[in-house]
């Protein structure tokens, strides 16, 4: 099983930028979609951002795009998520997750979660 770490949260100011990283250890991730979910408080959990094992294939939560952009470098075993013009309503814990897939317009998480990071954006 991969274990999964997030990092590069923080307290940002409305327009700010964050690039949050998941690092993953076990083992190799580069044969598994990723991803990014959020959850804000007294909200439930919700996707952001997938990305597919070649990195070629990407897709994006409607309230992110054009502002979020997720990459990897399998390499490195590492995901990112380029966070720009953040929103207030962006505040919440972000979770790396391994071996996504999609269904009936569903993400689904198969492998793993990271422990999360938190992203405040003050207004």
């Amino acid at each position: 099983q991969v274990q999964l770490v997030e990092s590069g949260g923080g307290l940002v100011q409305a327009g700010g930028s964050l690039r949050l990283s998941c690092a993953a250890s076990g083992r190799t991730i580069s044969s598994y979609s990723m991803g990014w979910f959020r959850q804000a408080p007294g909200k439930e959990r919700e996707f952001v951002a997938s990305i597919s094992w070649s990195g070629y294939s990407t897709s994006y939560a409607d309230s992110v795009k054009g502002r979020f952009t997720i990459s990897r470098d399998n390499a490195k075993n590492t995901m990112y998520l380029q966070m720009n013009s953040l929103k207030p309503e962006d505040t919440a814990i972000y979770y790396c997750a391994s071996d996504l897939r999609r269904s009936g317009g569903q993400v689904s998480v198969f492998g793993s979660w990271g422990q999360g990071t938190q992203v405040t954006v003050s207004s």
